[in-house]
């Protein structure tokens, strides 16, 4: 009988009627048979349990983690990262992993399961954490199917050619967009090996991996795509034609815009005055449904401030506009851009004694599709012009739109001027939230000029502006403002809602910036 078996049956007929054996591991006897039989069965539990034969085979050992090559975040940032993750101003961890990454750290091993976590549930997360997770991130990934994300996602093709053939549809448009910006008239022929048995949203997805490497080259290919019969594919083919200098697809746009447009002189007091005479689109074609205009464009009958609803023929001359080639109009003017964003509009036929005045409807939907179009077309000059000509003050959401147009050193002057058109509006907001931090320079003094202005206005709109102004600044605007904000949040029980934590969060920033740069 096993020594197990015997400690059972005198535990069942009582240590009285029979006497347990005696283990030479268990401590000595002390005169109690009852005591010495509860401690050998902890001892024979414990044996038993240190001897288990494991039921099925054991894992294959997992490979350790690889050597980092970067360093870890100094201690401070490091200590300042577990108050952010332990719920102290979380809003700023994007931020936070950003800054690092930008300055060569990466995250302590101790705080990855946490992040990873936190990506898994928060996509937004997941490139700056793929960014600062160093290689211990992504070995760490690759032991959870749930941070599979950190590799192999969008930003990480996790593999070479045979991810095209193999791989999901997200891993292969990833390689596919790394080909295109190496080498791409390869991923061009690669797509086109694989095209017709491809869906059609996986004919879309691979076609927006175009936008890289754009060229001449592509034209053919985006042609022959404006006959999918996937309607978003056909789609992003006209915008990608639309980009293309010198295709014909902007040659067809550019001869639908003459068509719409034309300049008008006349000799008013020995002068000679131009006008822009605008006659938009009767009716709609198939030729025009095939390069992308569609019957009824979005933002057809939305509302137009104060010019009323947008109409159809109103909507298709913004979309016309907005894939005609910028230098089309240059060439029919024989103007730089500033003049002629500032000649003024009207429609065509409009009795003489009228000609000459600006029309506000067809002006505002000529200056947004040339907004449209430099956006598309990244042109600097003719965004400049539409920003300072003075045309679209009623329409600042695509004005900030065009700041990203811009070069570094005129961005944020020109996001200064756009606030102080807008100061004490409700667009203000609007506006605000199509401009990306940081905020610094003067662009700073404007938002905190336009912060204290709102907060001096008496009045629940007033509040509510300030609190959501605050709200958005705090993660976009230079820390450093938190001094010029200083006064707003010493008036004690007057001091506007928002200001105090927006102040603390610029305050919390600063230290975390400092604390991250070597």
């Amino acid at each position: 009988m096993s020594a197990w078996n015997e400690h059972v049956t005198a535990a069942l007929l009582g240590t009285e009627r029979r006497d347990p054996p005696v283990l030479p591991e268990a401590p000595a006897e002390a005169g109690d048979r009852a005591g010495r039989l509860l401690d050998q069965a902890a001892l024979l539990a414990v044996r038993r349990r240190a001897g288990l034969v494991p039921s099925v085979a054991a894992p294959e050992p997992v490979a350790p983690a690889p050597v980092e090559d970067r360093p870890v975040v100094p201690r401070a940032a490091a200590a300042r990262l577990r108050r952010i993750l332990a719920g102290e101003q979380t809003r700023v961890l994007p931020e936070w992993l950003g800054a690092a990454a930008e300055r060569g750290y990466r995250v302590p091993a101790q705080a990855l399961p946490d992040l990873l976590e936190r990506g898994r549930a928060d996509r937004a997360l997941r490139p700056p954490i793929a960014r600062a997770a160093g290689r211990r991130g992504v070995w760490l990934a690759l032991q959870n199917t749930d941070w599979a994300y950190l590799v192999g996602s969008g930003d990480d093709p996790g593999g070479g050619p045979e991810m095209w053939e193999t791989g999901t549809r997200n891993r292969r448009v990833a390689y596919l967009t790394r080909l295109r910006s190496t080498e791409p008239e390869r991923a061009r022929e690669l797509l086109r090996e694989t095209w017709a048995k491809e869906s059609a949203p996986d004919r879309a997805a691979f076609l927006a991996a175009f936008e890289h490497g754009l060229s001449p080259a592509d034209e053919e290919f985006l042609e022959a795509a404006l006959e999918d019969r996937g309607k978003d594919v056909r789609q992003l083919a006209a915008d990608l034609l639309a980009r293309l200098p010198g295709s014909a697809y902007g040659a067809r746009m550019a001869a639908r815009a003459r068509g719409c447009l034309a300049a008008e002189t006349r000799t008013v007091r020995g002068r000679r005055r131009t006008r822009i005479a605008v006659d938009p689109p009767h009716a709609h074609d198939e030729e025009m449904a095939r390069d992308g205009i569609p019957f009824h464009p979005s933002g057809s009958f939305a509302p137009r401030g104060a010019g009323g609803p947008v109409g159809t023929r109103a909507a298709w001359l913004r979309e016309i506009l907005a894939r005609t080639p910028l230098s089309t109009w240059t060439e029919l003017f024989e103007l730089p851009p500033m003049e002629i964003v500032c000649l003024p509009v009207g429609a065509a036929g409009e009795p003489s004694s009228r000609k000459g005045a600006v029309s506000e409807s067809e002006g505002r939907d000529v200056h947004i599709g040339w907004a449209r179009a430099a956006l598309a077309q990244r042109d600097g000059a003719w965004a400049r012009a539409l920003l300072k000509g003075g045309v679209m003050v009623d329409e600042p959401e695509a004005l900030a739109d065009l700041l990203s147009v811009l070069p570094d050193g005129e961005r944020d002057a020109a996001a200064a001027d756009l606030i102080r058109w807008v100061e004490g509006r409700p667009d203000l907001l609007r506006l605000l939230e199509r401009v990306p931090g940081p905020w610094a320079g003067p662009l700073a003094e404007a938002v905190v000029a336009a912060l204290t202005a709102s907060a001096a206005r008496p009045g629940r709109r007033d509040e509510h502006l300030v609190t959501r102004l605050c709200r958005l600044a705090d993660q976009r605007l230079e820390p450093a403002a938190a001094a010029r904000l200083a006064p707003l949040a010493e008036r004690g029980d007057a001091a506007p809602l928002g200001v105090a934590e927006l102040i603390a969060t610029l305050r919390f920033r600063d230290e975390m910036l400092k604390e991250l740069t070597p």
